[in-house]
């Protein structure tokens, strides 16, 4: 085993210590003082760098049944983190390599080699791997091009289109030949930003007015493709404006993630015979074969500079709620990163 100056005894780790009910409080937990481990056989220790954060976190901090473990309380919480091996003691893997592995919300991480991902500082920034060439963007790439089987010439309708994911969605659909990408976001902010810099042909603030009457107005010619992030009326309008033979992928719903009581389905599914439309939810770990087409076509659009990324930036392992929170309540434009 080899290993570089002596990592410290101990670090900081976040742990749940009760399940939130509603929107998570700050007494749901604890920034704890943790052992730090030496990496048994097929392990490294792994000196995180960059945290991610994300809206699916708030399903895992609850007990129901899901398609992932839920957080157990008093324990280390889990999110995608980028890092440097300060000891290995696997094979392939030398102290100074950067790897990508899911033991985030801590500051050092004991990480089974075979479940973690040899990355390039060199080719793109370390933030990079945890956003536009991460998970976020795979799963824009996937839920597009795969669950929504978009094709050249489809109008395109994406719901919280200044996100990680939704931005990249629809420049990937523009990319793609759409003939209209529609957006919608929560601030005459962030719709500046969908129109100005990453291409989109309108967007529009969700705050301003029901949604349904600014798709209607936004996409008057209807949307073949809706990329849901946000569920509620925005799935509602969307089905409003679906043209016959029209495909939505349902990636997320962080309007009801914090809901204590059952949310209202659609009212107006039935529009779906008349349109012979389909609606398929889909989770990014299914389409994991997709990662070396994704990282190569992206990366070049990347490297172009045809394809644009923002990330919001928060310092220090104690802001790792408080940017949690921020996503949900959509105080980021692109991916919230956590820096350590």
């Amino acid at each position: 085993m080899t290993d570089t100056p002596t990592p410290p005894a101990t670090a900081r780790e976040w742990h749940l210590v009760s399940r939130p009910v509603g929107w998570p409080e700050p007494e749901n937990f604890a920034l704890v003082e943790a052992e730090v481990r030496t990496p048994g056989e097929g392990q490294v220790l792994v000196r995180n760098e960059y945290l991610s954060v994300d809206p699916y976190m708030r399903g895992r901090m609850s007990a129901a049944k899901s398609y992932v473990d839920p957080y157990e309380l008093g324990k280390a919480m889990q999110g995608g983190a980028v890092g440097e091996v300060v000891a290995s003691n696997a094979e392939g893997i030398s102290v100074g390599d950067h790897l990508l592995h899911f033991h985030g919300w801590r500051e050092y991480a004991v990480v089974d080699a075979k479940t973690a991902v040899k990355v390039d500082p060199q080719a793109a920034p370390l933030p990079a791997y945890l956003g536009v060439l991460g998970m976020p963007g795979l799963t824009a790439y996937a839920g597009l091009l795969r669950t929504a089987s978009f094709k050249e010439g489809d109008s395109v309708f994406v719901s919280g289109a200044a996100g990680a994911v939704g931005s990249q969605v629809g420049q990937i659909a523009k990319l793609k030949g759409a003939s209209r990408v529609i957006g919608s976001a929560g601030s005459d902010e962030k719709v500046k930003l969908l129109t100005e810099e990453y291409g989109f042909d309108a967007a529009f603030n969700y705050k301003n007015g029901p949604v349904s009457e600014q798709l209607r107005a936004a996409a008057p010619d209807g949307v073949d493709v809706y990329f849901d992030n946000v569920g509620g009326d925005h799935l509602e309008a969307a089905i409003g404006s679906l043209n016959r033979g029209g495909r939505i992928a349902v990636c997320g719903a962080i309007s009801v993630y914090n809901a204590t009581e059952p949310a209202p389905g659609p009212r107006n599914l039935a529009r779906l015979i008349q349109t012979r439309g389909r609606i398929e939810g889909f989770l990014v770990s299914d389409h994991n074969d997709l990662q070396p087409q994704f990282v190569q076509e992206v990366g070049a659009w990347i490297r172009s500079g045809e394809l644009k990324y923002r990330e919001t930036v928060v310092e220090g392992i104690e802001n790792n709620l408080d940017a949690f929170l921020g996503v949900l309540r959509g105080d980021n434009t692109g991916k919230m990163i956590v820096k350590l």
